[in-house]
């Protein structure tokens, strides 16, 4: 019995193995059609309206009235992994993994009002990580991964209070939800891999944390703004399914924790004519917190795996600009460039993930003095990397190597707008006085 438990213990953590890039390794940066088009840069200082509350809530007192923002944005990622010499040649032979990429549409939205002078409400609601991949059934990877889902939603309601003519602060509790679905093959013995069952692991959770932030206007045409991101911790609650009617005690519930990392947002735009602006943009993730997640069966009791995540921290560096064309059209763009916390010592077929550059551009068009339209584009540029698992490596199933070349882009497409209510109309022109 106790050599039976041993082994059912052993296969468990096969299945859970190599699942640990997908736990919450992901996040997300779309949450604003405006801040897009500059690449981010200076969302924190307000240069992506209302929806700037994601990296700083602080940003609600920069608008009268009340201001609500609704975003839509298409991220259409592509990437393929390609086995290369030091893959087992049982699994050679399967092949590639296809495009493992699945477009996705994420909405986004916040919304602000303004009590009186001095206080501001502010709610908004995003997703700050996710994940969609899945290769194809049957391939050289599949005992590392069959398809990986990630999904959360963000509830942040905030308060803000402008202290005086340059001074503006805010904070809020964020409540989020986790929710997580892993797929993998199993290897069985006696069964060729092309035939390999799959095992699944799902789990969610809800957890809180918290935003702050502060925007400083030392002088008109200067926004200079710091925003906080707490990290949220999950008590994820899950099942297994592993099929084997042998095992069959096994499919039942497993239990982690996991802390998402923090993110602290730094920005800066500054008006370089009555026209012009030019902004810039510093991120910081604190992914080095995951370290190692221990995934727990409430069936046997006992630690199954110690998912070694070992990420390294984020960090994003951003600069744009926007030009007004005219009272009712603006053009921007911006670069951005990000390094990765995943590269040789933690990439898995789960989570290709890699060093990026982003080129964007933008417009919003004035329909009324209400009501604004935004669009953007972005291409991301990913550096081609490395994958190597098994036999002395973080992700192991049964000693089987795996090794790879990943290729990969994203091209996001958003649209968005917002309605203002209250807000003072746009003062007249001058009259004409003439001399005689």
């Amino acid at each position: 019995m106790l050599v039976a438990r041993v082994g059912s213990a052993a296969l468990l953590a096969t299945l859970l193995n190599g699942t640990a890039a997908s736990a919450g390794a992901f996040g997300l940066r779309e949450q604003s059609t405006q801040a897009q088009g500059m690449a981010f840069a200076g969302a924190a200082a307000g240069s992506g309206g209302v929806s700037s509350m994601f990296w700083n809530p602080a940003v609600i007192t920069m608008r009268p009235g009340f201001v609500t923002e609704q975003n839509l944005t298409y991220l259409g990622p592509s990437a393929t992994i390609t086995p290369t010499t030091g893959t087992n040649p049982v699994f050679a032979g399967l092949g590639g993994s296809g495009d493992i990429g699945q477009g996705a549409v994420l909405p986004a939205g916040a919304s602000s009002y303004q009590i009186n002078d001095r206080l501001w409400l502010g709610i908004a609601t995003d997703a700050p990580f996710g994940l969609t991949t899945k290769p194809n059934q049957t391939w050289a990877g599949e005992v590392y991964g069959r398809s990986s889902r990630i999904f959360s939603l963000a509830i942040n309601p905030v308060i803000g209070f402008k202290v005086n003519e340059w001074l503006s602060v805010a904070a809020g509790p964020n409540i989020e939800y986790f929710r997580l679905t892993l797929r993998q093959a199993l290897p069985i013995p006696g069964l060729s891999p092309a035939a390999y069952p799959s095992g699944f692991l799902k789990g969610e959770s809800w957890g809180v944390g918290f935003t702050a932030g502060a925007t400083i206007t030392p002088w008109q045409g200067t926004v200079f703004g710091v925003g906080y991101r707490s990290s949220v911790h999950h008590d994820i609650d899950g099942s297994i399914g592993v099929p084997l009617l042998a095992l069959a005690p096994l499919a039942g519930q497993v239990r982690s924790s996991l802390n998402t990392p923090d993110k602290l947002s730094v920005g800066l735009t500054q008006a370089v004519s009555p026209v012009a602006r030019v902004s810039l943009g510093f991120e910081w993730d604190n992914w080095s917190r995951l370290g190692t997640v221990g995934v727990v069966s409430k069936t046997l009791g006992i630690t199954v795996n110690n998912l070694p995540l070992n990420y390294k921290d984020g960090y994003y560096y951003s600069i744009g600009g926007e030009y007004d064309v005219s009272e009712a059209l603006t053009v921007r763009g911006g670069f951005g460039y990000e390094t990765s916390p995943i590269d040789f010592s933690n990439r898995s077929v789960r989570l290709p993930d890699g060093d990026r550059y982003s080129l964007n551009v933008g417009a919003s068009y004035r329909w009324s003095n209400q009501l604004t339209l935004n669009a953007a584009y972005s291409h991301l540029f990913l550096d081609r990397s490395r994958i190597l698992a098994g036999l002395g490596r973080d992700y192991n199933v049964g000693n089987i190597a795996f090794a790879g070349v990943v290729d990969s882009s994203v091209d996001i497409v958003s649209v968005g707008f917002r309605y203002a209510f209250g807000v003072p109309p746009a003062p007249a022109p001058a009259p004409l006085v003439r001399k005689y």
